[in-house]
């Protein structure tokens, strides 16, 4: 026999999170359903913890509107709850002149994306901005920032448990059938159950792509090929000589090699990109050299005795290698026909800034 609920939400990732605890304040019944045995165990603890301007997604894509909006809500929502961040400001190097007809075009697709507020930095401004770091020119983002990304997802279960909703932890969705009763999903674990649900909101992130072919009755032409992206973090010792964040011009598949800064005021650089075909976080310790070589285009003085490896972490893509990057993909009943389903899929970066606006975007496809 199954249990019946309102709403479901698969993954308790940012996303997933945001999405539960939009939904309950909705009114809806709401239960976060989380394979691993904590929250935001994957991607959302496995990136660069940056609230993104919204400067390089193209025009008109859900990832450019989504993280502008989103931007905006994440800074509010953060000063609101309590949510330890810093707007830190993030300075994008060219480091010889061929690079800054790429500055430039990167200026006018941040325009066109209503993001006005990037400054033009001289190799002086720079000097003064940012001393350890050299470049000819640069580009200053002054709305880009950093957020403790665990105390965000807290604060998110929170809203989640004062609306009603609740997290079960450690509880694998299997499967299921989408039928005219709701749908079915088959639930693993400890104690395995079966949920009928009138809503679902796929939010697996890394998984999304496998769960939804494992749901009867969405057809597999809805459901993306997956690619993984992993990346890898290496950590500066000490303290870092920095008050900004710092970017190469882009690399494919990736923002390239760049410098932030956690909450600690501590220097983390990454991520690169390598593909995998699973979701292996294992340390790659040989690509050390290629770094040191990557950093040092920007800042010279990088000392490679305070230089160790970090974490890795896997961007949820749905475009391979030598593919052009693919939008955020929120597929509702309008794209695939099951009333009640929304597949989240490719919800990389900027899907920590954008979490928020994604949440009040599936929760408005689900009003109508």
């Amino acid at each position: 026999m199954s249990e019946r609920v309102d709403c479901v939400v698969i993954g308790a990732g940012v996303v997933g999170l945001a999405c539960g605890a939009a939904l309950a304040a909705a009114g809806r019944e709401v239960l976060v359903l989380e394979r691993a045995g904590l929250i935001g165990s994957e991607t959302s603890s496995r990136n660069s913890e940056v609230i993104h301007a919204g400067i390089y997604y193209p025009p008109g894509s859900l990832k450019a509107r989504l993280c502008r909006e989103g931007k905006a809500r994440l800074y509010a929502y953060c000063a609101e709850r309590g949510v330890p961040h810093r707007r830190l400001g993030k300075i994008i190097v060219a480091a010889a002149p061929k690079q800054v007809a790429r500055l430039e075009a990167i200026r006018a697709n941040a325009c066109a994306n209503d993001v006005t507020d990037l400054e033009w930095l001289t190799a002086a401004d720079l000097a003064r901005l940012e001393p350890a770091i050299t470049g000819h020119q640069a580009l200053f983002s002054p709305s880009t920032g950093i957020i403790d990304s665990h105390a965000l997802m807290l604060a998110l279960e929170g809203d989640l448990a004062t609306h009603g909703g609740m997290v079960v932890l450690g509880a694998p969705v299997e499967g299921g059938v989408c039928g005219e009763e709701g749908i079915s999903l088959w639930v693993g674990g400890v104690e395995p159950m079966e949920l009928t649900a009138r809503t679902v909101v796929n939010c697996a992130g890394l998984h999304a792509p496998a769960l939804a072919a494992r749901l009867d009755g969405l057809a597999p032409q809805h459901v993306p090929q997956a690619y993984y992206a992993k990346g890898h973090y290496f950590r500066l010792s000490g303290r870092a000589p920095f008050a900004h964040l710092v970017y190469p011009v882009p690399e494919p598949g990736g923002l390239g090699i760049h410098l932030t800064l956690d909450m600690g005021g501590q220097a983390k650089f990454g991520p690169d990109v390598s593909w995998t075909e699973t979701a292996d976080y294992s340390f790659d310790e040989s690509r050390f050299a290629r770094f040191v070589e990557a950093i040092r285009t920007y800042y010279p003085a990088l000392d490679a005795e305070r230089f160790h490896a970090d974490y890795t972490g896997i961007r949820p893509k749905i475009a391979g290698p030598g593919m052009p990057d693919a939008d955020f993909r929120i597929d509702d009943a309008g794209v695939h026909g099951v009333p009640g389903l929304v597949n989240l899929f490719g919800i990389e970066s900027p899907g920590l800034t954008a979490s928020l606006a994604i949440a009040d975007e599936v929760a408005a496809r689900l009003r109508r």
